[in-house]
C-alpha cells in the first residue's frame, strides 16, 4: 500500500537522510554544440561568432569542445569555414579541441596547419544497415574500413580518435537497433584502433533500461574511461538516460548548449540535450562538472541570439527569467 511502513514498523527513510551511492562524483562534458549544433542550421553562422562561441563555452570552464568539422562544403556548407575557426580560436590550457574528419582527405586538412591542429578527431558509423546505406550509400563494416588510413593517420601525428556510433537505439529507417547489432559496430571500430567510443541515440527514441542494455555492451569492448553518451532529446529522455548511465559508472557525455541541432535524416528529431540542463542535473546532484553555470548559459543566450532562435534549455531560459533577461525569441518563419 501506498505510504504503509516498512516491516518492523519503520516508515521510509527522512528526506534528509537520502544519500546517492554508485554514482560518480565527477563528469566530464564533450561540448558539440559548435560543430553538431550548428552544422544543419540553414543561414550562415559568421566564422567570427562561431569563434565566440568556442571562447565563451572555454571560458565557462568546457574542457573538451568539438570545434568544427572536416567534410566537403558542397555537403554541409556550414563548416566551409573550418579552418579559419580553428586557427582563430585562442586556445586555453587544459581545453581538448576536436574534429570531424570523416576520410583521409579531411583528416589531411586538419593536420595542414601545425597551429591550428586538433588534438582528436572523430569518426562516425551507423548501429543500423538501413541508415548506412540511405546516408552514405554503403554497408556499415565498408564504412568503418574507410575508417581504417583515418585512425593509422591520426595516431601517426599523435592524435586521439574518438569514435561515434550513430542510431544506437533506434533508427528512422528500420525502427529499433538491437544490442547486438550495436555490438558488431562496437567490434568493427576497436579492431581498427579507435580509442573512445561514443553511444548516440541519434534520434531520441531511447530510455533508460534500453539505452543501459546498449552501454553494457560497448563496455564488453572498451574500459568505461573510454565510453561516453550522446542523447537527444525528442521525447524528453535525453537527461534520464544520462541519469541511467551515471548508475553504470559511465562519467562521459557529449552535450550541445543551447540544445543545438538534430537529425536532418529523422522527422521529428529534436536537437542534442542542452548542456545547460545537464549542468543544472549534475551540479543538483552533487556532481563535480568543472563549469561556471551562470556563464554557460551566457553563452547560450549569445548563440541564440546569433540564430535568432529561442534556446532549447529548459535551465537556461529558467535561469535568465531569474535575472530578468528577455530570451531570444523564434527567428519568423
Amino acid at each position: 500500500m501506498s505510504g504503509a511502513p516498512r516491516r518492523g514498523g519503520r516508515g521510509p527513510p527522512r528526506a534528509d537522510t537520502l544519500t546517492i551511492t554508485m554514482l560518480p562524483t565527477q563528469v566530464t562534458l564533450v561540448e558539440v554544440g559548435p560543430r553538431d549544433g550548428l552544422q544543419n542550421e540553414a543561414a550562415p553562422v559568421a566564422t567570427a561568432q562561431k569563434i565566440e562561441l568556442v571562447h565563451r563555452l572555454q571560458a565557462a570552464g568546457l574542457k573538451e569542445i568539438e570545434a568544427t568539422s572536416y567534410v566537403s562544403p558542397r555537403w554541409v556548407p556550414q563548416m566551409a569555414d573550418n579552418a579559419e575557426v580553428m586557427a582563430g580560436v585562442r586556445r586555453a590550457p587544459g581545453v581538448r579541441y576536436s574534429v570531424l574528419t570523416p576520410n583521409l582527405k579531411g583528416l589531411e586538412a586538419a593536420l595542414a596547419d601545425a597551429a591550428a591542429r586538433p588534438d582528436e578527431v572523430v569518426v562516425f558509423a551507423a548501429a543500423s544497415e538501413a541508415f548506412s546505406r540511405r546516408n552514405i550509400n554503403c554497408s556499415i563494416a565498408e564504412s568503418v574500413e574507410r575508417f581504417r588510413p583515418v585512425v593509422a593517420a591520426a595516431h601517426a601525428a599523435g592524435i586521439k580518435v574518438r569514435g561515434a556510433i550513430s542510431c544506437a537505439v533506434g533508427c528512422p529507417y528500420q525502427g529499433e537497433v538491437t544490442p547486438d547489432e550495436v555490438e558488431r559496430v562496437v567490434v568493427l571500430m576497436k579492431s581498427i584502433g579507435v580509442d573512445h567510443c561514443g553511444i548516440a541515440d541519434t534520434i531520441g527514441v531511447g530510455t533508460p533500461r534500453r539505452v543501459q542494455a546498449v552501454m553494457e555492451r560497448a563496455l564488453k569492448h572498451y574500459p568505461l574511461v573510454e565510453i561516453s553518451g550522446h542523447f537527444h532529446d525528442t521525447y524528453g529522455q535525453a537527461l534520464a538516460n544520462i541519469y541511467a548511465c551515471l548508475e553504470m559508472g559511465i562519467h562521459t557525455f557529449d552535450a550541445s548548449i543551447a540544445g543545438l541541432g538534430g537529425c536532418p535524416y529523422a522527422k521529428g528529431a529534436t536537437g542534442n540535450v542542452a548542456t545547460e540542463d545537464v549542468v543544472y542535473l549534475l551540479h543538483g546532484m552533487g556532481i563535480a562538472t568543472g563549469v561556471d553555470l551562470d556563464a554557460l548559459v551566457d553563452a547560450g543566450a549569445y548563440i541564440s541570439g546569433v540564430i535568432g532562435r529561442a534556446s532549447a534549455s529548459r535551465a537556461g531560459k529558467a535561469l535568465l527569467a531569474r535575472r530578468g533577461v528577455a530570451v531570444a525569441a523564434p527567428a519568423s518563419a
